[in-house]
């Protein structure tokens, strides 16, 4: 078995003493989370993980901080064994900066839990119920070479997972998480039996197929451990002697390999998926050092084993970028340089256009990372590092241990495989501006140099010519909207989280006035910068539950607009005050004077820093700069 995914070698090898450090954290008072996150940042075997679970368990029993870890309460149904992972899953989890909660029902009760109101998955106010089902679960056969008696029994279990879902949404806020069916080893007609109606694997196949656009047509979540099972090998992945004894399913080789990956999507539930790869430059995208081989002696040519090693890790970067990941530099060398292949190469597949932010200089990598954030206006926990220094991937580990470092091979043929296996950039739902988003960064790049050039902020927002679009929450935009919710965290009020079905039935609802606003300027569109939902709390009070706004504009001065934008359809309403709360977390800083700025009178305060407003409709009178204004809803409608 390749020891990359059983030994998830994409991550540095944990210490010595790792148990000493483990039980070394109950002393600490401050930084509680922040510690285990770090802890379980290593390749830990399942051991290891069962031991980060019971440290975590016993510090929640007796009621420890743990943030910033943010909690998320999963409940498993299953028709097999699952007691061996939920801890392992707990350890995973903290390694992406989730404090996860299992909660385990009775085997093999899934219909039951899931379809009776009061059972107790429904009453359990869990975030999410994931469905972990293998192949076993269901009754996969169909007469052979009979395609329409496939296609029946293809639609009776997909009418099997719709009445699953149907009994938690009705009967709870839960996000359902399927998992694809792994197919079993055993083929009866050799090579025909994908394409042979009736065979279990076609019937797999296809199911797997209509189960991945049932999930995102309905704003699920699917994790697809038929691709996992793949990529290790089927035959690997099935134990037969395990599922015997104790219908375990699958191999415990894969435990820790299969925690991450649940992981890495209720994570990527929570807005924690990484944005940006920091790529160096000598021996990582290239071989060999452009300041002593030249220009003409770096590797990078096609044809040759060594050059086209660094071309893949080059071709994945250019694809990562094109889903709207952002690419930046960080080499130590001079500028003149390190730019030169990106320039005048001509295999160079990566060109100085793909590049948002391109350091080369002769700091350390921590300081050119840090300053990289900062142009990006991302927090360093949206950062992966691709070098191939292990001094320089220890010292970024150390100094800023939000960051993202992948443990890269000798051999550079392996890179792209490790930077994959990685899962930085899991998502769990696709939008039309993940294509942009690159460029939306780069483009504020240059506004950001404008800025440096300009008389003052106001001469320079006046520059900027902008127009700020507004209309309510739609259908075409509702995957960019849930995304924002969950992704945006320095200038989120309240960092409320949402799943599709939750925003679909904030869109619905009389009650509850939503606003998306987009906003372009002279260098491009910005697409979907702020995202608002009042709710109706008492008659004549709107409640601000979500306000939030892209850091790509913070500085703009748009939440003045978007007030006024707000206000107008207020009086419509016969909306007499607005409210808002201001609930302090370790990112969101940035909004804590928001409604101070927008004219609102604080009403409460708390000692953590949490704080709630008001504003009278009619006293309020934003100060607004100029920009033209676009509204595609009229108010009132």
């Amino acid at each position: 078995m390749n020891p990359l995914y059983t030994q998830l070698q994409w991550l540095p090898c944990p210490p010595q003493d790792f148990s000493r450090r483990l039980n070394a954290l109950s002393d600490e008072s401050e930084q509680l989370g922040r510690s285990l996150q770090t802890l379980a940042s290593f390749a830990l075997d399942l051991g290891q993980m069962i031991q980060m679970y019971k440290a975590i368990d016993k510090m929640r029993r007796e009621r420890k901080c743990l943030n910033p870890l943010v909690p998320f309460k999963l409940a498993i149904l299953s028709n097999s064994t699952t007691a061996l992972i939920s801890p392992a899953m707990v350890a995973a989890a903290a390694r992406h900066g989730i404090l996860l909660d299992v909660v385990q029902f009775s085997y093999g009760q899934v219909a039951q839990e899931a379809l009776l109101p009061n059972s107790e998955v429904n009453q359990s106010q869990s975030d999410g119920v994931l469905f972990a089902m293998d192949y076993r679960a269901f009754a996969l056969q169909a007469p052979i070479a009979d395609r329409k008696a496939s296609a029946a029994k293809v639609e009776s279990t997909m009418s099997y997972f719709q009445k699953l879902r149907n009994g938690i949404k009705s009967n709870s806020n839960a996000l359902c998480i399927f998992q694809s069916l792994v197919p079993p080893t055993d083929n009866l007609y050799g090579s025909l039996d994908r394409a042979l109606p009736g065979t279990t694997r076609y019937l797999i196949d296809n199911i797997n197929c209509e189960l991945a656009a049932f999930t995102l047509e309905g704003g699920d979540v699917l994790v697809d451990v038929a691709a996992l099972a793949e990529l290790v090998g089927t035959a690997n992945w099935h134990d037969t002697h395990l599922w015997n004894l104790g219908k375990f399913p699958f191999s415990d080789a894969f435990v820790p390999l299969y925690a991450e990956h649940v992981a890495r999507i209720i994570a990527a539930i929570r807005g924690k998926s990484r944005k940006a790869l920091v790529l160096d430059l000598d021996n990582t995208i290239w071989g060999g050092i452009v300041g002593d081989d030249g220009l003409e002696g770096i590797s990078i040519a096609r044809g040759d084993a060594r050059g086209e090693a660094y071309l893949t890790v080059q071709q994945m970067a250019l694809e990562l970028r094109s889903r709207g990941i952002i690419l930046a530099v960080s080499s130590k060398n001079t500028e003149e340089l390190a730019r030169a292949p990106f320039e005048k190469h001509p295999d160079m597949l990566l060109r100085m256009e793909h590049i948002a932010v391109f350091r080369a200089n002769w700091n350390d990598k921590a300081s050119n990372i840090e300053a990289i954030a900062e142009e990006l206006n991302l927090g360093l926990d949206a950062i992966v590092l691709l070098d191939d220094d292990p001094f320089e991937r220890r010292l970024v580990r150390q100094i800023l241990p939000q960051v993202a470092v992948p443990e890269l091979p000798s051999n550079p043929a392996d890179f792209a495989r490790v930077l994959s296996a990685g899962g930085y950039f899991e998502s769990v739902v696709f939008a039309s501006e993940d294509l942009n988003r690159a460029d939306f960064y780069q483009a504020n790049s240059r506004r950001v140099n404008l800025l440096k050039h300009s008389d003052g902020v106001d001469t320079y927002l006046a520059s900027l010519d902008m127009t700020i679009t507004f209309q309510f929450f739609d259908a075409l935009s509702r995957p960019r909207i849930v995304q924002l919710i969950n992704r945006s965290n320095q200038y989120n009020l309240t960092t409320r989280r949402y799943t599709i079905p939750e925003v679909l039935a904030a869109e619905n609802a009389r009650e509850v006035f939503t606003l998306q606003v987009r906003l372009a300027d002279i260098f491009g569109d910005n697409g979907m910068v702020s995202v608002v939902i009042c709710r109706l709390s008492e008659p004549g009070v709107w409640d601000i539950d979500t306000w939030l706004m892209s850091c790509r504009v913070l500085g703009r001065k748009i939440e003045q607009r978007v007030l006024q934008e707000i206000l107008v359809h207020a009086r419509a309403e016969q909306i007499i005050k607005i409210t808002g709360t201001y609930k302090p977390t370790h990112r969101n800083k940035p909004a804590a004077d928001h409604y101070m700025r927008m004219g609102f009178t604080k009403t409460f305060e708390d000692g953590a820093g949490l704080t709630q407003w008001e504003l009278f409709v009619n006293d309020a009178s934003p100060e607004l700069t100029p920009m033209k204004v676009v509204s595609c809803i009229r108010a009132g409608e």
